[in-house]
């Protein structure tokens, strides 16, 4: 029979530690010290507590966890000498079941692992849906942990040992995250749709209004309906509109939602996942037949990350009345401008339909967004939550820096006028000055050398530049600093440079009522309450601007790492999340009663 809270809450000590046997391998230690801060209010709140104890338990005792865990597909496993939980993990995983090559393959990697870091390598084979990882997948993983350094490698298997522990205390209690597992499988299905060349790669890119970016669209209007909203469309910018009205018609609205662009070769879960978390609220009240105070409005953002064209936030501009008219204009790599993109999808493409998408913001009560945190912090304290006090102020630029090409053999280096070397200085000057700067940071992505050659000094360089900080002070500071630096590089490089702004947006600090409902809600979970500003830039920056807004994170896998494949996160974070965005849902229904 499954454990429950009230069973382990009320047990004597000894008894409750015979409940939770096998969750740290051989280190029974870790869940006595847990236990003495009983009662626990959730599940979550016990799985922290473990974490705390493992994490102020200091560097040896961590590293003898670390050694008590059996190698994958290694000699404990042909010996037959695993844990229960240990056998159970490694044959979901097939690893019980490994072809010659594949067992010879494991091993040298054992070895080379070991013999860098003095430990095993600890990987949680079930996986972040709990279903198991693929034998491809263990070893990929395996082949790139292998380089990491040996500290952040020593904390990376801590961090899997935790959600091993996790996924056998889910077992130990009979609980299936099941609205996250819902919510990981859409991320899964939709992921099926991306661009022409990426497809072939296996590389997930939808871009605004391809073939792909429009498919994506109709199966989230197709997917609002089936799971109960009362409306569903596509409006005139392609962004998706879902609709589950109040309990009044003339009822406010909360507005919620995020973005479906991503970037190229990017992750499944960044703007998507604050799709489908307010999404599997609107199926939880469908299903029970559950009418609010207020409707509820999601949003699938069009457009966010500005990859095919010039103009980020083109969804959420478009609600707010910040849609340029410049951009129709604009053209893509290909000289498709976006106004014969808007009318290849079948949208009208005019100034006029499109400022009609402003909303009034009398009608709505605020703007909350759910987002993967695209960062390490949550990940590092082992959080699985986190509130966002504030998103920080950006500015991005395109430029070009224009020197003289010429033959590289023959030009001294005193006589060069290159301008790739230009930018190399602004980049290290550009890292250099946001170090010093509290929270700011500074990026040159892009750094391209038009049709550059081996032997040629590179006579053009073109370049983008991304400025951010906590303030508008802060940024445009920066900002001033980087340019000024600009300028007397090319001046004393003797070449010259063009520049064009692409994008400005003000910091963006939440609104301190609808913060405090997200710190509610993640209490009432039991989870350690931790606060964070976003480096990125989010559809709730421009919402910002008519609306009070605020919004949630959700830890991410990999450190946290995301415009990049290895995005990930949990079904069991997940879960938690669609509860924390029900919980906001019931605080405002008692504010707004009938």
């Amino acid at each position: 029979m499954p454990i429950t809270l009230d069973q382990l809450n009320a047990a004597p000590l000894a008894e409750a530690a015979l409940m939770l046997d096998g969750l740290y391998e051989h280190s029974p230690w870790i869940v006595e010290a847990a236990l003495k801060q009983r009662p626990f209010a959730s599940l979550a709140a016990l799985k922290h507590a473990m974490v705390r104890v493992l994490n102020e338990a200091g560097v040896e005792p961590q590293l003898a966890l670390i050694r008590a865990h059996p190698e994958l597909a290694g000699k404990a496993m042909v010996s037959k000498t695993l844990t229960a939980e240990s056998t159970n993990e490694q044959s979901k995983a097939g690893l019980t079941n490994c072809t010659p090559e594949e067992f010879a393959h494991i091993q040298r990697l054992n070895a080379d692992y070991n013999a860098k870091h003095g430990f095993p390598f600890i990987l949680a084979v079930r996986g972040p849906r709990g279903t198991g990882l693929s034998k491809a997948e263990i070893i990929a993983t395996f082949e790139r942990r292998l380089h990491n350094p040996v500290d952040f490698e020593r904390a990376e298997c801590l961090r899997n040992i935790h959600r091993i522990a996790e996924i056998r205390l889910n077992d130990k209690f009979g609980f299936d995250p099941v609205l996250g597992n819902a919510v990981w499988d859409w991320h899964e299905d939709l992921a099926r749709h991306t661009d022409p060349g990426y497809a072939e790669l296996g590389q997930l890119t939808v871009t605004y209004l391809t073939d792909a970016h429009r498919t994506c669209a109709a199966q989230l209007q197709r997917q609002m309906l089936a799971l109960g909203f009362d409306e569903a469309h596509i409006d005139v910018v392609g962004n998706v509109v879902g609709r589950y009205h109040g309990n009044t018609p003339d009822a406010p609205a909360l507005l919620t939602g995020s973005h479906y662009d991503t970037v190229r070769n990017g992750g499944r879960y960044d703007g998507r996942l604050g799709i489908f978390v307010p999404m599997a609220c609107v199926q939880q009240l469908k299903q029970a037949g559950q009418r609010l105070p207020f409707a509820i409005e999601v949003v699938g953002f069009a457009e966010e990350e500005g990859q095919r064209y010039k103009a980020t936030f083109l969804g959420s501009g478009a609600l707010t009345g910040h849609f340029n008219p410049a951009w129709l204009d604009q053209q893509d790599a290909d000289g498709i401008t976006m106004r014969a993109a808007m009318q290849n999808a079948g949208l009208p493409a005019t100034l006029e339909a499109i400022t009609a998408l402003q909303r009034d913001p009398s009608k709505y009560l605020g703007f909350v967004e759910v987002h993967i945190e695209q960062g390490p912090v949550l990940n590092e304290l082992d959080l699985p939550l986190g509130v966002v006090t504030s998103i920080n102020a950006s500015v991005r630029y395109l430029g070009e820096v224009i020197g003289m090409a010429s033959h590289a053999g023959t030009t001294p280096m005193d006589r060069r006028r290159d301008a790739a070397c230009a930018v190399a200085e602004l980049a290290l000057y550009a890292e250099q000055r946001a170090a010093t700067d509290g929270d700011s940071v500074a990026t040159i992505g892009m750094l391209q050398v038009p049709n550059g050659s081996i032997n040629v000094v590179p006579g053009r360089c073109s370049f983008s530049l991304d400025l951010r900080a906590p303030s508008d002070a802060q940024r445009d500071a920066l900002e001033t600093d980087v340019l000024a630096q600009l300028q007397a590089i090319c001046a004393r490089r003797g070449v010259r440079h063009t520049r064009e702004e692409t994008m400005r947006a003000a910091a963006a600090p939440s609104a301190p009522a609808w913060q405090a409902r997200w710190e509610a809600a993640v209490n009432a979970l039991g989870v350690p309450l931790h606060r964070l500003p976003s480096g990125a830039g989010h559809d709730a920056m421009k919402l910002h601007e008519v609306m009070p807004q605020a919004m949630l994170f959700v830890r991410g896998l990999n450190s946290g790492i995301s415009h990049n494949p290895l995005e990930s996160t949990t079904s069991d974070d997940m879960d938690l999340c669609v509860r924390a965005f029900a919980h906001l849902l019931e605080q405002l229904a008692a504010e707004h009663p009938n």
